[in-house]
Order: C-alpha cells, then structure tokens, then sequence
C-alpha cells in the first residue's frame, strides 16, 4: 500500500452542470464537480465566488443537469470561463434553454436529466463562496432516456464523472448488480 496526503479524491464525482439566470436575464452555467445527495429530497454543492453565487443570492432557485460524454466540451467550458469575463459563453457552448417548470431558471435542451431545485440553507457563507443544501423541487428527464418502465434509465445517459486523481473525465459504464439485493446473497 501506498499512502497520499488528505485531498479531494472521494470518487466518483458527478460533473454537475448548475444553471442560474444572470442579473440581465439571460441563461448562466457553470460546472461543479463537488455535490450529491444530501437528503431524500436534497442535494448539496459545494461552491466558490462564482457569477453563480450572485445569481443564487439574488435568485435562490436553479437547475442542476448531469454532464454526459456527448456534453463534455461544453461542459468543461462553462467550468473554465466565466460569464463575467466572456459575455458570450452560453452561446459558445449552443445549449439552447427553456425556463423550468417549477424554477425561475433555465433547462439546458441537451441534458438527459434536469433537477430543479430551490436553495434552502447556506453554510460558511464567506466572500469565497458557501455550502449549499437545496431543496429538489422537480426531476425533468428527456423521454428518449426513459427505460422499459417509464423511469430514468441511466445506462442510456452516457454520464461522466470527473477524475480529480488525473484531471479528467471518465464515462461512466454498464450495470454491475443489484442494490438491495445482491447483499442478501451473503445472509
């Protein structure tokens, strides 16, 4: 066995993609690689000084959608500029949006699955970013990655995670087992 010092290796880390509206209205997103589930019906990321952060303390609703392979330009992009220093980056990325159902903030149209989500708690709010826990108000999923019972298929999504061992991204693969259940093997 090899020891490493302490870092940010906990793996997998779901490339979340975080979409706001900007002060003038128009679609905001950026990458973030820190977050998951926090509760049943909550999430957690963690954040830095981002436009983002301004657009979540002056708007505290905003959709988190799951990168896929066919994304990842694009979606490494919206992680490496900022939409203060480039105006222009959602129309790089040719995301098109639509507003949220239940959130004042955007859908990006080539996504497989889209959380809407309300903030419900900062925590260690600082100048250098905060904590967040939101609410899940709503599960957007494009019907073309539904599975034979009608619920997300993931196996279809072509999902990545972000490497933080070797900077990269790696998709994520087939189906292993059973949660639940293949445990129960052992009783």
């Amino acid at each position: 066995m090899k020891n490493f010092k302490p870092n940010a290796w906990v793996l997998p880390q779901p490339v979340l993609i975080i979409g706001t509206y900007n002060e003038d209205g128009t679609p905001n997103a950026m990458n973030a690689a820190w977050g998951g589930q926090w509760d049943y019906h909550e999430l957690f990321i963690s954040l830095g000084a981002h436009a983002t952060t301004d657009n979540l303390n002056r708007n505290g609703e905003f959709t988190v959608a799951f990168a896929t392979a066919s994304t990842l330009p694009a979606a490494d992009f919206v992680g490496i500029i900022s939409s203060k220093k480039d105006p222009a980056k959602m129309e790089k990325t040719g995301w098109k949006s639509q507003k949220g159902e239940t959130v004042n903030a955007p859908v990006f149209d080539c996504f497989p699955m889209t959380l809407e989500c309300r903030v419900k708690e900062k925590i260690n709010e600082s100048e250098s970013g905060f904590y967040l826990v939101a609410e899940i108000l709503n599960i957007v999923c494009d019907e073309a990655y539904l599975g034979e019972k009608g619920r997300p298929d993931v196996e279809k999504m072509g999902l990545i995670t972000f490497d933080p061992i070797g900077n990269g991204y790696i998709e994520l693969g087939k189906k292993v087992g059973d949660a639940f259940r293949d445990g129960l093997k052992l009783k």
